[in-house]
């Protein structure tokens, strides 16, 4: 399977989580700042289709820094039924979200389809193929903090054949191990070993 299909794929099970939401659910508060569910369903959606003019315009809209709060404003007016809908009829990302082979868009959907479960006390066994692929990525990616937190760690994950890094080791499921990557305060509680204190502070900071 390749990365756009695992995208395809991580989107259709986040597709059928949402389906057995109830509207109270839609509105709790998710483990992104700010975000609600539906918020962060709809940042999942929101390069989909969108090209460099279009990304241009909607950096200026949020002056840089707020470009993914812009995104997820322009589908505001959707209620959680029409963004279901919306996230069925793209299930294979498009446009901006395509690039660099999906990895991008693999990244965002399974730390959001996370960041969505994890406060609704919704766990799953995320299929190792894709656990794998993203936890490379995130420790790697520019877009996200998993670099800068890694630094001089040794990350060994518990319940699948992986690691990274060299120095104080941390271990834990790798799940935990990828949302405390990702900068998921919470995840690191799950975690365990000399560096799980290191990484604890940079998370704190």
């Amino acid at each position: 399977m390749d990365v756009l299909e695992m995208t395809t794929a991580e989107r259709t099970d986040l597709a059928d989580l949402l389906e057995h939401l109830t509207p109270e659910q839609w509105q709790v508060q998710s483990l992104c700042a700010a975000w609600r569910v539906r918020d962060v369903v709809a940042h999942v959606m929101s390069f989909d289709g969108v090209s460099l003019w279009g990304l241009a315009r909607r950096a200026v809209r949020g002056r840089i820094v707020h470009i993914n709060q812009a995104g997820v404003d322009e589908l505001a007016p959707l209620d959680p039924a029409e963004l279901l809908a919306r996230l069925r009829s793209r299930l294979q990302p498009t446009g901006l979200a395509a690039s660099f082979g999906g990895r991008l868009a693999l990244l965002d959907v399974t730390i959001h389809h996370q960041d969505i479960r994890r406060p609704l006390g919704l766990s799953r066994q995320i299929p190792a193929e894709r656990l794998r692929e993203v936890l490379d990525g995130v420790v790697c990616s520019p877009e996200l903090p998993g670099r800068r937190l890694a630094r001089g760690i040794r990350l060994i994950t518990t319940d699948l054949d992986w690691s990274h890094g060299s120095g104080s080791e941390v271990r834990g499921p790798a799940e935990a191990v990828l949302m405390a990557v990702a900068g998921r305060p919470v995840a690191v509680k799950e975690l365990s070993g000399p560096g799980q204190a290191l990484l604890a502070g940079r998370l704190a900071r």
